[in-house]
C-alpha cells in the first residue's frame, strides 16, 4: 500500500511540471468535473448507482429536495395540505415548472413518473402497500389517499437513490426494469445526448427557461440558480492523471481525489481541497441471496466474520483515522437510529479457525462464489481487495473477476444463476444520508423479489419495519432500531465495511460549492 502512494504522488508531482495548461471547457464559464466513475446508465429509477444520482441530479427535480441537515423541503411544489387525519395529501405544483423539451410540467408527468418509481423501488413499495389512489385532479394538483397515516412521505419523495424524478408522462410510461431511452427532465440543466461518450465525456447545458425557487439554496433544498453555460465530465480512471490534470488547471473539479495524493493536491498553486459532504458513506458488501452458497444465511455470517472493518477502511483511507469510522453496525455513527445493539459481532475480531468452524457448521463445501471486482473505482477497488484476500484466508473459493464499474452496476440486477454469468458478492457504497434510520436504508430491506440488487428476503425485518414506520413515540422508535440492528447482523443483508468520508478537490477559483451527500452544480460561480 505504501509503495502504491509513493508512486501516485511522485508521478503525479512529475506530470503536473511537465503538461501544458490548456483549459479543456473553453469559456470561463464551463465547469470540467472528474466524477469518481464512469456513467453508463442515465436513468435514476432504474439504478441506485450513485453517478446516476449525481447525472440527475443537474437534469431533473423531485417534488421535496432534502436540505444541508437532510430535511425535505418543498422543491417542484409550492405547497402541500394534509387532512383526514394523515390520510390525504393535497400537492400543489409550483407555477412555470417546464420539462427541457418545452412542454409543461402537470400533475399527470408527475403521477406517471411516481407510479413508475414506486414498482421499482423499495421504498416506493412501502407507499404502494399504504396507498388507495393517486391521481392528478388538475394540470398542477395530486391527491393522495392512503389507507393509514405515513408521515414520511415528504422525507420519502425527497429521496436521491434510486430517485422519485419527474419526467413526461410520455417517457415514465418505460417499463420501470427497462431504462428509458431519452433523458428530458425539468431541472436547472439539460443533459447533451451528442455529446455523450460512455467511459469519457458527458455534458450539460444551463436550461434557459428554467425558474429557480426564491429560497437560497442548501444542498438538495431552495433555488436551484445555475452560474455557469455547461458542466462537463471527464472520465478519468487514473487517480494520479486526474490529479495532474487538476494541477494543471486543465479540469477544474475532482469528486474523490484518491486520499493519497491529498497532500500533493493541498500544497499544490490554486487547489483546494475540501469535504464536501459531512456524512460520507458505508461501505457495504451485498451478497446474493438467491444464488447458493450466499443464500446461506450461515455462509453470510462467516463471510461478515471474516473481514475487519479496520483492515478494509485503512486501504481505502490510508492511516488517517479522521477519515473514517470503524465498526460500524447499520445505522451510522451520530444519526436519529444508531445504537450499540449487536455490535458485539463486528467490534470482536474472529481468528481464521473461528471463520472456518462457522463455515463448516453452514455446510460450506468449497463451492464457487463470484466477487465482482470494479477495478476503475479507487475506494471500491480497495474494499473488494480486502474482502478477496480475507475470504480467501478462510478457505473460501473466492472467483475475483475484475471488471469496471459501469458493468458491475449492470449485471448485479441478473439474477442468473452462477454458471449462466450470474454473481456472488460486489462492494458498494452507500450515502450514510440514507442510514440515519430505517425509512431510507434500502439495504437492509428484507423484501425478496422487491429488495435491492442481492433481493434479500427477510419478514421478520420487515415486520420490525412497519412497526417502526407506524411508531409515533421517539422512545419506542429507538427500541425498534436496536431490534432491526440486531436482525440485520442475524441475517446479514449486507456487510457493513466501515464509514469513510471522502475529501474533494476543486481549482479555488470555483467557489458557492455546497454540502451535502452529493456534489452539485447549481449555486457554483467559477471567476
Amino acid at each position: 500500500m505504501m509503495n502504491r502512494r509513493g508512486f501516485l504522488a511522485a508521478t503525479a508531482a512529475g506530470m503536473a511540471t511537465a503538461l501544458a495548461r490548456p483549459a479543456i471547457g473553453g469559456e470561463a464559464k464551463t465547469i470540467v468535473f472528474v466524477p469518481a466513475a464512469n456513467l453508463t446508465s442515465l436513468d435514476p429509477v432504474w439504478t441506485s448507482a450513485a453517478i446516476t444520482r449525481n447525472h440527475a441530479l443537474l437534469v431533473y427535480e423531485t417534488l421535496y429536495g432534502r436540505d444541508e441537515k437532510l430535511e425535505p423541503q418543498l422543491q417542484m411544489l409550492e405547497g402541500h395540505r394534509i387532512e383526514d387525519d394523515g390520510r390525504r395529501w393535497t400537492m400543489r405544483l409550483r407555477d412555470g415548472l417546464l420539462f427541457h423539451d418545452g412542454t409543461p410540467v402537470l400533475a399527470q408527468d408527475c403521477v406517471a413518473s411516481l407510479q413508475r418509481w414506486m414498482k421499482r423501488d423499495p421504498l416506493g413499495a412501502t407507499i404502494t402497500a399504504r396507498l388507495d389512489s393517486l391521481e392528478a385532479t388538475d394540470d398542477r394538483t395530486l391527491v393522495w389517499r392512503l389507507k393509514k397515516p405515513f408521515p414520511g412521505l415528504p422525507a420519502a419523495l425527497a429521496k436521491t437513490q434510486p430517485s422519485p424524478v419527474i419526467m413526461p408522462a410520455r417517457l415514465a410510461a418505460t417499463d420501470p426494469f427497462k431504462q428509458v431511452t431519452e433523458v428530458v427532465g425539468s431541472g436547472p440543466f439539460r443533459f447533451l445526448a451528442n455529446e455523450y461518450v460512455p467511459g469519457s465525456h458527458v455534458a450539460y447545458a444551463k436550461f434557459d427557461r428554467y425558474t429557480p425557487r426564491s429560497e437560497p439554496p442548501s444542498h438538495c433544498a431552495g433555488g436551484y440558480v445555475a452560474k455557469v453555460d455547461r458542466v462537463e465530465w471527464r472520465i478519468i480512471p487514473d487517480a494520479g492523471t486526474a490529479a495532474n490534470a487538476l494541477i494543471a488547471g486543465e479540469v477544474d473539479w475532482i469528486e474523490m481525489p484518491l486520499p493519497d495524493l491529498l497532500p500533493l493536491l493541498r500544497k499544490s498553486s490554486g487547489v483546494t481541497v475540501g469535504q464536501l459532504d459531512p456524512y460520507g458513506t458505508l461501505g457495504g458488501l451485498r451478497p446474493n441471496h438467491l444464488n447458493a452458497p450466499t443464500s446461506n444465511v450461515g455462509v453470510r455470517r462467516a463471510i461478515m466474520a471474516a473481514i475487519d472493518q479496520t483492515e478494509v477502511m485503512t486501504a481505502v483511507m490510508g492511516d488517517d483515522p479522521s477519515g473514517f469510522h470503524a465498526p460500524v453496525g447499520f445505522f451510522m455513527p451520530g444519526t436519529p437510529s444508531a445504537t450499540d445493539a449487536g455490535m458485539e459481532k463486528v467490534r470482536r475480531k474472529h481468528s481464521p479457525d473461528e471463520v472456518r468452524a462457522m463455515l463448516k457448521e453452514a455446510g460450506y463445501a468449497g463451492e464457487k462464489i463470484v466477487l465482482m471486482h470494479p477495478t476503475d473505482q479507487t475506494f471500491y477497488d480497495a474494499m473488494t481487495q480486502v474482502v478477496a484476500n480475507s475470504l480467501k484466508a478462510v478457505g473460501m473459493n473466492i472467483d475475483d473477476q475484475a471488471m469496471d464499474w459501469g458493468t458491475v452496476v449492470q449485471r448485479r440486477a441478473s439474477k442468473a444463476p452462477l454458471d449462466k454469468g450470474g454473481w456472488s458478492l460486489f462492494v458498494s457504497g452507500f450515502p450514510v444520508a440514507e442510514y440515519r434510520d430505517p425509512l431510507m436504508a434500502t439495504a437492509m430491506r428484507g423484501n425478496g423479489a422487491k429488495a435491492w440488487f442481492g433481493w434479500a428476503e427477510d419478514p421478520k425485518m420487515e415486520e420490525l419495519r412497519e412497526s417502526w414506520l407506524d411508531a409515533t413515540d421517539p422512545a419506542e422508535r429507538h427500541k425498534l432500531d436496536a431490534a432491526l440492528q440486531v436482525q440485520a447482523f442475524e441475517s446479514v443483508p449486507f456487510v457493513p465495511l466501515g464509514q469513510y468520508m471522502q475529501s474533494a478537490a476543486w481549482r479555488s477559483n470555483l467557489s458557492g460549492l455546497l454540502k451535502g451527500p452529493a456534489p452539485l452544480f447549481w449555486n457554483v460561480v467559477k471567476t
